[in-house]
């Protein structure tokens, strides 16, 4: 017997407010770049593309370029997909 899968995707988990911050802290502990743009791209997804660009003033288009995996987004682009998602960057202490 064959099994079949499908490719995960985080924007069918992500709800409400409180699944997409858990979802992007814990990418945020990864401390990778291009792995946070993917994870705001699944959160955008979730939404609606369309309504993240418009509330972050970019064009939908660059928002699809910005959120790829393969991106590195400056960090003014992550600050406003950030504030069109309805969360915000918080830093802690690192304990060893």
């Amino acid at each position: 017997m064959t099994l079949k899968t499908q490719p995960f995707e985080a924007a069918r988990f992500l709800e409400d407010d409180e699944a997409v911050a858990v979802f992007i802290t814990s990418i945020l502990e990864e401390n990778n770049p291009a792995l946070l743009a993917a994870a705001l791209g699944e959160v955008a997804k979730a939404r609606g593309m369309a309504q993240v660009a418009e509330k972050s003033g970019m064009a939908r288009e660059a928002l699809y370029k910005a959120l790829r995996p393969d991106s590195q987004p400056r960090f003014e682009t992550i600050a406003r997909v950030c504030a069109a998602l309805g969360v915000k960057l918080v830093a802690q202490p690192v304990h060893a």
